[in-house]
């Protein structure tokens, strides 16, 4: 009799230390996120720092593309590049990938083609999503006009259309990137593009949407998420950078030079991708696009001592997708 007496404070007693314990854990859990404050911390990175990858759009779609960007992945100004699967020298970047496994290269998913001569249509054959095609065979060259034709199945189709070419070439991408935004550019777009990357395991320039100002940027750019993206974004197992830009266009070189450190400077901490679009000069670029000229001078600012001497001023570190997918591997985020 004594024994069962005492079983109910035994049992309350033994209640009582469990709740204790997942309360201290829930505290500790809390503590642990509030300490990361950004992606950069919770991979690792020292708090407080700007994270950046110099990330090299656009490979593949031309030589002049392709010249300047292995080049200066060579000498180790930029970080990472992505080579676009539609295009005609797209199969030359990916060799060149394969020949230099450090190097991080991914694909940079396209789904417009929006120069005047210069196109390209779909890999998955033109018949299979016509609403990815224009009335020249080839894709559409705005991200509006592939919205109001395109499904999201047709878009989920090419995209794995793309991955799986790179795939056949003997190429596993590092990472998956959208050209123009088209990925982004319906939120039932951005989910199957996200939920692609899940399955193939490749990382895709996904943003933390947990930051509101970082929400109100990009709602403000013209962009259009929703609470139900945003949701569907918090399910997403790959690891994610906190912001997302490109390199200001500008009248002269200096100008353009003084732009970049501007935006930099203006930078939070936390890992940022910036892209731009690097060729070398040719003619043959400038009947491409009326862009020729930042994309020149895109493909020399970096190795500029100006630059070079500003990123260490400002206690810039680089990384790339290689890089975060390692240390997120590590930290079994």
């Amino acid at each position: 009799m004594k024994y069962i007496k005492t079983l109910p404070v035994l049992i309350f007693s033994i209640l009582f230390f469990l709740a204790c314990d997942q309360k201290k854990k829930s505290d500790e859990n809390q503590t642990s996120v509030k300490e990361w404050s950004n992606w950069a911390e919770r991979l690792g990175y020292p708090a407080g720092k700007k994270v950046i990858m110099l990330h090299a759009d656009d490979a593949g779609m031309c030589e002049e593309a392709n010249i300047a960007t292995k080049r200066d992945l060579l000498d180790g100004h930029i970080q990472s590049a992505a080579a676009m699967p539609p295009c005609p020298y797209f199969e030359d970047m990916i060799e060149w990938a394969k020949e230099h496994p450090d190097m991080d290269i991914g694909l940079h998913l396209a789904l417009t083609s929006e120069w005047k001569t210069y196109r390209w249509p779909s890999v998955t054959p033109v018949d299979e999503v016509p609403g990815l095609i224009d009335e020249e065979g080839m894709m559409w060259r705005s991200v509006e006009e592939v919205v109001q034709h395109a499904t999201v199945e047709e878009v989920a189709k090419e995209v794995r259309a793309q991955i799986e070419k790179s795939l056949a070439l003997g190429y596993r991408p590092g990472h998956i990137d959208t050209h123009m935004g088209t990925l982004y550019g319906h939120p039932e777009f951005a989910k199957a593009y996200l939920q692609i990357a899940m399955e193939y395991s490749i990382p895709a320039n996904a943003i933390d949407m947990s930051n509101q100002e970082v929400v109100e940027y990009y709602k403000g750019q013209g962009y259009p998420i929703t609470d139900e993206l945003i949701e569907f974004m918090e399910s997403y197992s790959l690891p994610k950078i906190d912001f997302f830009t490109s390199a200001p266009n500008a009248e002269t070189y200096e100008e353009k030079i003084k732009a970049f450190q501007g935006l930099v400077s203006s930078l939070p901490a936390g890992i940022t991708e910036i892209i731009f679009h690097p060729s070398v000069e040719t003619e043959h670029l400038k009947t491409i696009t009326g862009s020729w000229q930042q994309r020149i001078w895109e493909a020399q600012m970096f190795s500029d001592p100006e630059m070079i001497k500003f990123f260490e001023k400002e206690g810039v570190i680089f990384t790339d997708w290689k890089e975060i997918m390692k240390r997120f591997e590590a930290a079994e985020l």
